[in-house]
């Protein structure tokens, strides 16, 4: 177990760090699971706003639309009902769906988005069912996202940090939720080596949990440089042979889990510590 606070290690029965002085908190501790895993995600209207996103100040001044995002990954339970089966390693209902690469998590969404009578976001030229594709098939860099479509997505890079900072809240915490990682992610030094029910730590302000640790996060973008130029709502690089992941894993340590951190992966990359959550684009943004 390591301090929330200065990163040292600690002794079962501290109650204080010896370093700091930070009170130590149970670092498994985990509350009742606070969301219910019905069949399909329960959405979190985000209001828009502008943001400094990155690390530090000298990044970029980004502004981002209202939208809605899940209030937690996508559960194996939630994936399963749409797509018939479940890819995950560590395996439980509760937990996030994971070992799902880039191609599943959108087709996964446009299928979510058929059965609830939306229009899907994602094709390829006039072609929304995409599972007739195969995953290493350069094709899949061709992908479009229709942002202005009613149905269900990945969120932009942009989107999932605006998000996991508390959105129009402008949460200065380092973790989304907390400073001190322990109340609000499941990473490295407490997961025991797994997974967890979503909604058992503390969310952000806007109620999202497990926004940081439990599993990384797929996003839409491809992974680029940020730069320091003022932004409206950017989708990413045009090409790119990576996939943005965000968020942290319960394989990570604590800087892998900030609301900045960021890391990339190929689309038809697997992991037992890799999922995703959803995304829409609100109506207001394109009558």
């Amino acid at each position: 177990m390591v301090c929330s606070n200065c990163g040292a290690t600690l002794v079962s029965g501290f109650k204080f760090c010896p370093q700091c002085a930070t009170p130590v908190e149970a670092a498994n501790e985990a509350h009742p699971m606070a969301v219910e895993n019905r069949e399909i995600p329960k959405m979190i209207s985000i209001h828009g706003g502008v943001f400094v996103m990155g690390q530090n100040e000298a990044n970029r001044q980004v502004s981002v639309l209202s939208f809605a995002m899940s209030e937690a990954p996508v559960t194996q339970k939630q994936f399963e009902f749409i797509m018939q089966r479940n890819p995950s390693k560590l395996l439980g209902e509760n937990h996030p769906v994971e070992c799902v690469d880039w191609c599943e998590a959108v087709m996964y969404c446009n299928a979510l988005s058929v059965s609830q009578g939306l229009t899907p976001c994602y094709s390829m030229g006039l072609t929304t069912d995409l599972s007739s594709f195969d995953h290493g098939n350069p094709v899949w860099n061709r992908v479009t996202c229709n942002f202005t479509a009613n149905g269900f997505r990945l969120p932009t890079e942009a989107e999932w940090e605006y998000a996991a900072r508390g959105g129009k809240n402008r949460n200065p915490y380092q973790f989304a939720g907390s400073d001190n990682i322990n109340k609000c992610a499941w990473f490295g030094e407490n997961s025991d080596v797994s997974t967890h029910d979503v909604g058992t730590k503390i969310p952000n302000s806007l109620g999202l949990y497990d926004m940081c640790g439990n599993v990384a996060e797929w996003c839409w973008d491809f992974m680029g440089d940020l730069g320091i130029s003022p932004m409206s709502d950017p989708h990413g690089p045009s090409h790119g042979t990576l996939r943005v992941k965000r968020g942290g894993s319960w394989l990570d340590d604590m800087q892998q889990c900030t609301v900045f951190h960021r890391s990339g992966s190929a689309p038809t990359g697997r992991s037992s510590s890799l999922g995703f959550r959803i995304a829409r684009t609100l109506i207001e943004n394109v009558m």
